[in-house]
């Protein structure tokens, strides 16, 4: 009997949808779990280890959108993929502000469903997914950051970080490109992709939460500087270390 490797909670009260979700991520060794309320699905997202977490955003109990932003307050790193009935843009701009990782509006199709959890799934091989900025078997190094992106690992000071899919591979580009100044649209393109087009907000959330990681004094960041006028930089003024493990 094959054990899958990859396991998925899915917090859906369409016990329709949770159901054709659960069976179409069986098809891919993915095993799914499901919760139907928000603090059942917050709950299990924190007592229990999972690779992927689908997160609708209307549930009982607590929004999905509540949900989210208390996984990522808890430093709780698992992608998460929103889905939502809603067609405001102002929902899909909140899910990726409070560190969603991606979002589908509903009704939506099973086959890109399963190709964006896949994406999320590959993270054991970052260098592999569309919107990584790495390269495998590599460990970037500035000042006190060694980003391991083989291991998708992050240490400061030789003290651990736990990063969010889109905080490493953001943080990896800056890091490859020291002192290379990147508007917000370009960080979204190459971090997000080009179907977060407008959501330049999202790239200050983001820059906000990396820096409360690995800044001293987020308020006078030594690492990720801001460049006025145009977007964000990582500082060339810190010396590049040797590649090593961390």
């Amino acid at each position: 009997m094959t054990t899958t490797s990859k396991r998925a909670l899915i917090v859906e009260d369409d016990a329709d949808i949770a159901h054709l979700l659960q069976v179409n991520l069986r098809a891919i060794d993915c095993r799914a779990d499901i919760a139907v309320t928000g603090p059942e699905g917050l709950r299990q997202a924190t007592e229990e280890p999972f690779d992927v977490i689908i997160l609708d955003v209307m549930l009982p109990g607590l929004s999905g959108l509540e949900v989210c932003r208390r996984l990522r307050q808890q430093h709780i790193t698992t992608p998460i993929l929103m889905l939502t009935s809603k067609v405001e843009e102002m929902d899909k701009v909140r899910a990726l502000d409070l560190g969603a990782d991606d979002y589908l509006t509903k009704p939506f199709s099973v086959r890109e469903l399963l190709a964006r959890v896949k994406a999320r799934l590959r993270r054991s091989a970052p260098d592999k997914e569309p919107g990584f900025a790495g390269g495998a078997g590599a460990v970037l190094r500035r000042g006190d950051l060694a980003l391991n992106l083989e291991q998708h690992r992050l240490t400061v000071a030789a003290r651990p970080v736990e990063l969010t899919a889109k905080e490493f591979d953001l943080l990896a580009l800056l890091m490859r490109h020291p002192g290379r100044a990147y508007s917000r649209t370009e960080l979204l393109d190459l971090v997000w992709g080009h179907s977060y087009a407008g959501y330049e907000h999202t790239v200050n959330s983001h820059i906000n939460r990396l820096r409360l990681k690995i800044e001293q004094s987020p308020a006078n960041p030594r690492y990720v500087l801001t460049v006025w006028g145009v977007g964000y930089k990582l500082s060339d003024e810190l010396p590049a270390l040797p590649e090593a493990g961390p």
